[in-house]
């Protein structure tokens, strides 16, 4: 299994632990909307979207540009690597609490 998957799948076990959490994984198609992040998710009403990356992987700049303008939305939107995982998991949690 590739990296970045794998590691998508240690966040998405992880989001089904937190309270008050829904997501789902977007699936890329030729029918979908290009650069949209892979996970979407609504963490105790916050709206989250989660870009994932294997630890050598680099967004690209729709990517980039989506992440920006679901920040300037006031959504909350991360470019994630595996060596971030534990700050993003504390990250996640402090969402669900607020």
């Amino acid at each position: 299994m590739a990296a970045e998957k794998i590691f998508e799948n240690e966040i998405k076990k992880f989001l089904n632990k937190l309270p008050k959490t829904w997501f789902y994984k977007n699936w890329a198609g030729p029918y979908s909307k290009s650069g949209v992040p892979d996970i979407i998710a609504c963490i105790n009403g916050y709206f989250v979207a989660l870009e994932v990356k294997a630890e050598n992987g680099h967004a690209s700049e729709l990517q980039k540009r989506n992440v920006r303008l679901i920040e300037e939305s006031n959504g909350v939107a991360l470019i994630v690597y595996p060596k971030d995982f534990e700050n993003l998991k504390k990250q996640l949690i402090e969402l669900s609490k607020h």
